[in-house]
């Protein structure tokens, strides 16, 4: 579900799973112990984060989640969150190629990168959550908050905004726009200039910039997880999350 691709000392994680790239468990699981093995390893000294051509990520698998019990609910935010902080204290930089659609959990994992280029094309990106039912948990709020600003923050998580390359390069949820098949190679390009600066100067500052990134895992978050998941299974949340399997049902029936 995840491909490792080295160009040179910088390692693409390319996130694979048709047909919408959405996060299970296994897969959340899968990129995190990715990521630790890139950041562990002497020959990489970065990281791409990219998706499939016309999707990085759907967010979560909804459709099978659904058909869970509470305790792989409250596993699944365990585990969700696990991936988050280890993107935030990520001791290399990773930067987002997004190559397609990248709502709801999608646009998440970008949050927590350094640096995001988005392909041009009808795709979208946002944080949905509350058009689903899903109230959007504080450590998400709080990146969200630290890329967009505060009010813009309130805004698009309250009205759960999904927008196109060139809405979310206006708010700042994402830092520049390429041309389609050249996303993956612009990013890995940023990665190779951020590279060429002396490296113990460039790190040690990085450190210090996402430090308050870093600040939103201190400290016990167990409260936070269980909200999350009980929050799942409101009657609004459940009647919301199965309306829109419905909806993707029904749209791709029409294909």
């Amino acid at each position: 579900m995840i491909q490792a691709i080295n160009h040179g000392n910088i390692r693409e994680l390319r996130i694979n799973r048709p047909p919408a790239n959405a996060l299970s468990p296994e897969l959340i699981i899968d990129l995190r112990a990715a990521v630790e093995n890139a950041a562990a390893g002497a020959e990489s000294r970065a990281i791409v984060l990219s998706g499939m051509p016309g999707m990085f990520s759907a967010g979560l698998d909804v459709p099978h989640l659904l058909t869970q019990d509470r305790a792989a609910i409250a596993k699944l935010w365990r585990e969700f969150y696990a991936l988050l902080h280890r993107l935030a204290c990520s001791p290399i930089p990773i930067a987002g190629a997004i190559t397609g659609h990248a709502p709801a959990g999608g646009t998440v994992l970008l949050l927590f990168c350094d640096w995001r280029c988005m392909a041009e094309g009808n795709w979208k990106i946002g944080l949905n959550e509350v058009q689903v039912g899903l109230p959007v948990p504080p450590v998400i709020l709080g990146a969200l908050h630290r890329q967009v600003g505060a009010r813009q923050a309130e805004w698009l998580a309250t009205s759960g905004l999904l927008m196109s390359p060139q809405e979310g390069l206006r708010v700042g949820l994402i830092d520049e726009i390429a041309a389609f098949e050249k996303v993956i190679e612009r990013t890995i390009e940023w990665c190779k200039q951020l590279l060429a600066l002396p490296s113990r100067a460039m790190l040690a500052t990085r450190a210090k910039a996402r430090a308050d990134l870093v600040a939103l895992f201190a400290g016990s978050l167990e409260s936070e997880i269980a909200a999350a998941a009980a929050s799942w299974w409101t009657e609004e949340t459940q009647a919301a999350l199965r309306a829109m399997v419905e909806r993707l049902a029904a749209k791709a029936s029409r294909r």
